[in-house]
């Protein structure tokens, strides 16, 4: 069984959607702390041909709590994010479609950071055709207070995986050696270079996958998130 583990991010960029995509079962961590200079709340747009930054406005609170325990601010304006995204991107081929997707993920009332990162990504992946089971880190009995490449494989054994894959940033802290002294292939995803029109202005990489789902066809998203990247 092929596993793959990540934080939850914010509408994150295609790499993301590919690291699910190539695996059998996606853990996405709760317990685990949340970062201020991170990517969990928040990721890049394109506007006026230049990519801007779009966030979850959070709840003030203690920077030692994990991610389950943080709450969107509560002056958080749905609307007013939905506006944004339309004037970035109502001239996009495929503007209808992607914003009924958005609609529906921020019009989701849940005021946990992470039960609404959460179903944001549920409902992404569906909206995909991406059908990889994805599951809560906390719900899967093991020591939770493990850290770091310990607490992968302690994941990795409780779920019987045999292969992990985790984004080719991990490369300089996971060692081959020490999973496959557990029995477990361990492997590197990185994505292939993904050009398209944005407007006919110069191409802007790595944005959002709201970016991506704007400008490109489903089935051409779905070629690229199972198609375009290498394991290493």
């Amino acid at each position: 069984m092929k596993l793959g583990i990540m934080q939850p991010y914010f509408f994150p960029y295609i790499g993301y959607f590919q690291l699910i995509a190539a695996v059998d079962v996606f853990i996405v961590y709760d317990n685990i702390k949340f970062t201020k200079k991170g990517w969990i709340n928040r990721n890049r747009m394109l506007r006026n041909g230049h990519d801007v930054m779009f966030s979850l406005p959070l709840k003030s609170d203690s920077d030692y709590l994990d991610v389950c325990q943080r709450e969107l601010a509560s002056d958080f304006s749905r609307d007013k994010f939905l506006q944004k995204m339309k004037g970035a991107y109502q001239r996009a081929p495929y503007f209808e479609q992607t914003f009924f997707l958005i609609e529906q993920i921020l019009r989701c009332d849940e005021i946990n950071l992470f039960g609404f990162l959460h179903q944001s990504i549920v409902k992404t992946c569906a909206h995909l055709g991406i059908t990889t089971e994805i599951r809560v880190s906390s719900s899967i009995m093991m020591d939770h207070s493990l850290k770091n490449q310990d607490k992968v494989l302690a994941l990795c054994s409780a779920l019987g995986a045999n292969t992990y894959i985790n984004a080719i940033g991990g490369r300089e802290i996971y060692s081959k050696d020490a999973f496959s002294e557990r029995g477990i292939d361990l492997q590197f995803i990185q994505s292939k270079p993904f050009e398209y029109p944005q407007f006919g202005s110069i191409f802007v990489p790595w944005l959002s996958i709201i970016d991506v789902m704007m400008f490109n066809s489903l089935e051409n998203v779905s070629a690229t998130i199972y198609c375009d990247f290498d394991l290493l």
